[in-house]
């Protein structure tokens, strides 16, 4: 899998972006609002630990299921704990890849989730080095 590392430069430039005051329903269309109640800094909502995140973008499927598609761009923590069931940015033997972690009988296995990709059972001779654990995606829809 081949993805392009995308590390923020700090201090981070706030950006703030219109937040409108009512929410769209999903359901039934109502009357939309003419003013915005204020300014939303996506810094708040997707960087919890700015010394500790950085970006990367996403080449491949195999991780459809967890809603990560091709070009998504994923935003990592390393501060998180990499427990299990996480989607974790790992590098395998110098290979970076995008999987689910699990930890089995002391073992542990890196799952894609689309069933079109085997599981990475990581043996003892390898090198695993878990870089963080991916707390957002950004795509476009």
């Amino acid at each position: 899998m081949q993805n392009s590392l995308i590390r923020p430069k700090y201090p981070l430039q706030v950006a703030r972006f219109p937040l409108y005051a009512c929410p769209a329903p999903a359901g039934f269309p109502s009357p939309a609002a003419d003013h915005y109640d204020k300014r939303l800094d996506l810094n708040e909502h997707l960087v919890l630990h700015p010394e500790a995140t950085f970006f990367l973008r996403v080449k491949g499927d195999s991780m459809i299921g967890a809603g990560i598609h091709d070009n998504d761009l994923l935003v990592i923590d390393r501060s998180v704990e990499p427990t299990h069931g996480r989607v974790v940015i790992a590098v395998i033997d110098g290979e970076l890849t995008v999987k689910r972690l699990h930890r089995q009988r002391g073992k542990i296995i890196l799952k894609a989730d689309n069933p079109n990709y085997p599981d990475l059972a990581i043996a003892a001779d390898q090198e695993l080095q878990i870089w963080g654990v991916v707390s957002h995606v950004i795509h476009k829809p």
